[in-house]
Formats: C-alpha cells, sequence, structure tokens
C-alpha cells in the first residue's frame, strides 16, 4: 500500500468518523428529548436542551469532517486548485460551526457569559447571560 492511499484511506476514516459523530449525538439527543419532555414541566426547556444536544454533535462532526479534508487535500493532492477547495469547504465549515455556537450559547464568543456548569437560578429565573424569549 502506498502512502497517498494509506493517506485516503485515513481521511475517509475521520469523515466516516464525523458522520458517526453526528448521527449518533442527534439519536442520543432525541432519545433524551424523549425522556425529558416527560419530566420537564416546561416544554421550552426540553426543547432548549435538545437544540443544544443537536447543536454541539454537528459541531463535533464539523470538526471531524474539516480534519478529514484537510488530511486527504494537503496530505494527498496537494494543488492550487484543491487547496482552494478545500480553503472554501473550510470557510463554509467554519462560518457553520461560528452560527452554530452562536445559537447554542446565545451570546458571541468574545462576550462573557455564564460560567461554565453554571445551573440556573434557584428562584427559577434564567441564568446569567441568557434571555428567556418574552410572551407572544
Amino acid at each position: 500500500m502506498d502512502f497517498a492511499a494509506l493517506v485516503e484511506g485515513v481521511g475517509r476514516a475521520v469523515d466516516l468518523a464525523g458522520v458517526v459523530m453526528i448521527a449518533l449525538g442527534a439519536l442520543a439527543a432525541t432519545v433524551r428529548f424523549g425522556l425529558d419532555a416527560r419530566r420537564r414541566p416546561h416544554f421550552h426547556d426540553a426543547y432548549r436542551a435538545y437544540r443544544q444536544g443537536l447543536g454541539r454533535a454537528i459541531l463535533l462532526g464539523l470538526e471531524f469532517l474539516v480534519a478529514g479534508d484537510i488530511i486527504r487535500t494537503v496530505a494527498v493532492a496537494p494543488t492550487f486548485a484543491g487547496v482552494g477547495v478545500l480553503a472554501l469547504i473550510v470557510l463554509i465549515r467554519t462560518f457553520l460551526s461560528f452560527s452554530l455556537e452562536v445559537e447554542l450559547d446565545n451570546r458571541l464568543p468574545w462576550r462573557p457569559g455564564p460560567a461554565p456548569g453554571a445551573r440556573p437560578a434557584a428562584d427559577g429565573g434564567t441564568p446569567p447571560g441568557e434571555r428567556r424569549p418574552g410572551p407572544r
């Protein structure tokens, strides 16, 4: 087996890992949503947790897909056209990742937010940095 075939196989394996991460993450988030929707007093809370779990699975999968593209493009055929296509793919996926991150955290990455692992206030209020939609 030559180097190009080996690197191509590794790139495909990393791509497959990304797809598996997205699929398993979506399945886990859906199962958790089904259980939480019955336990939580407010459907909105279960839905928010579902969207966050699904978004995190997509973010993780996108990271693997970008890594697979980089491995295959740069290591196997580093042509100017190939690197240009890679740059476009990475740009699109980076934009998607950024958009998902903003949606999940409900704030821009450089804005301060709640501490990692922070819990909602005991009085049922909304944690700092998080906005709950008002009545419609």
